[in-house]
């Protein structure tokens, strides 16, 4: 319910985003097909979106430039609606802002729920965006969950498309088991293992991969006996599995049961095959005489604000480039 098609509802009482999506067609109002308002649209009225920096694919003959009118007529109504039911009259870029900040705090819940609740300290990682949307929204999600840094790819937005070119090919084979884990269980365990192996290995084979390429993993489900949570970890030994057990359950729950009997909720076997070959070369480029300069300076309002921001272009800056904010940086695909 955050992404740039996730719609943007008041209730009589409250702001909502999503989780119905208007998708690319219709898509967000200012994409000239009559779409609704979006998440999209939220950042094109305060100027965090520049419909000149915005690649020109709309429209009936898909060569115009976004319609950022289109998108201030609707937040034009939307106001009036907000007016009418609560008597409060608020600039429609600090409508929109708040708009944006409840998509942020559905996609920082999100990475809570994966970092966070698993016992992960996220101030110690990067932000990685992907997705053509997530450069406007990458500074808000990391200060909301305190993230020093933030990564931008080159091929941020097209990263996910680009990714499933190169990704390997798996299949994965999961068996239940319900045993405990003991010397008597192991033969059991390894026949089990063996046909899910053969499985997954036989479904990677048959999309193309040679048997020679494919690797095979294979991983116990164990959980405290009494418990309903499992910890994944790499079949082994009896001592290997016990330890890796305990360091994922100590990371997740910070404490540990001793003398309390493991079980094997279930067995599970990963094929994987090698993806397409990655050939890739780092950017070298040119020096640059002087410091970045802006293509031009914009009205933005931000954080409550109203600024007079200069726009960059990604590809004129240079690797060291320091730029002071509140600014724009535009690149072709994100």
């Amino acid at each position: 319910a955050a992404g740039g098609g996730s719609i943007l509802h008041f209730d009589g009482a409250r702001y909502r985003v999503g989780p119905d999506s208007a998708g690319a067609i219709p898509g967000p109002a200012c994409y000239r097909q009559g779409g609704p308002l979006t998440v999209t649209d939220a950042n094109v009225l305060p100027g965090k979106i520049q419909p000149e920096f915005f690649p020109r694919v709309f429209g009936s003959t898909g060569d115009a430039p976004l319609d950022a009118e289109a998108a201030r007529e609707k937040f034009n109504l939307l106001a009036s609606d907000i007016r009418a039911a609560t008597g409060e009259s608020r600039p429609h870029e600090e409508i929109a802002e708040g708009f944006v900040r409840i998509a942020v705090d559905n996609m920082a819940n999100a990475i809570k729920k994966i970092s966070i609740e698993r016992g992960h300290d996220v101030t110690a990682y990067t932000l990685c965006c992907f997705g053509g949307a997530a450069g406007q929204h990458a500074c808000l999600v990391a200060d909301a969950l305190a993230i020093p840094r933030v990564f931008i790819h080159p091929y941020a937005g097209v990263l996910s498309a680009y990714g499933m070119g190169l990704a390997d090919i798996s299949a994965i084979r999961e068996q239940a088991v319900e045993a405990r884990l003991e010397a008597g269980a192991m033969p059991q365990l390894q026949t089990v293992l063996a046909k899910l192996a053969d499985d997954a290995r036989n479904e990677v084979a048959g999309q193309g991969v040679p048997q020679e390429s494919i690797a095979v993993k294979c991983h116990a489900h164990l959980r405290y006996e009494g418990t309903d949570t499992a910890i994944v970890v790499s079949f082994g030994s009896l001592k290997e599995m016990l330890g890796e057990f305990e360091v994922g359950y100590r990371s997740r729950f910070s404490f540990l049961m001793p003398g309390r009997t493991l079980v094997v909720e279930a067995v599970s076997a990963e094929a994987t095959g090698s993806g397409a070959p990655v050939r890739e070369s780092f950017a070298d480029p040119p020096p640059r005489a002087g410091p970045a300069l802006p293509e031009r300076k914009v009205p933005l309002f931000s954080g409550s604000k109203s600024h007079e921001a200069p726009v960059y272009r990604r590809d004129t800056l240079r690797p060291g480039d320091g730029i002071k904010g509140p600014s724009i940086i535009a690149e072709a695909n994100a």
